[in-house]
């Protein structure tokens, strides 16, 4: 398989929060993902619930999708790896979202009970993006163009 460079070399530093617009209303408020809110054009969103206390999510990079991740309710850690260097960031407003470029491997986990996390995805579901074993993503991550 051929390697973009751009998906080896990405780092922890390329994930990074955004902020989803957010509508302040006396009867509660709103956000809305839209136009360039996200740098992506989306095409698959999904969202996991009823995580069991001590469950982890994730534990996989993709090698072209991207995706935003976003505490709808309650509250989660993402670990992101890069190979290299890791680093977690707790996600729980509903108007941010961490921004995960390819190439970096993700883990998400201790979901606080009735947490509800979006994910949107720039890409379909396709088996062949997911790297699942995370020594195969550190050899994808080594092979430097």
């Amino acid at each position: 398989m051929e390697q973009n460079p751009e998906k080896i070399n990405t780092t922890i530093d390329d994930a990074r929060l955004i902020d989803i617009p957010k509508v302040h209303d006396v009867r509660g408020n709103l956000s809305v993902v839209e136009g360039n809110t996200i740098p992506f054009k989306m095409n698959r969103i999904y969202y996991l619930y009823d995580v069991p206390g001590g469950e982890e999510r994730g534990g996989h990079a993709h090698i072209d999708n991207q995706a935003v991740v976003i505490a709808l309710s309650g509250s989660f850690d993402v670990v992101l790896k890069d190979g290299t260097t890791a680093k977690t960031i707790m996600l729980n407003k509903p108007s941010q979202g961490l921004l995960i470029p390819t190439g970096i491997w993700r883990e998400l986990q201790n979901f606080s009970s009735g947490s509800v996390c979006l994910v949107i995805a720039s890409d379909l579901f396709t088996e062949d993006d997911y790297i699942r074993e995370y020594d195969d993503f550190v050899s994808f991550k080594n092979r430097r163009g």
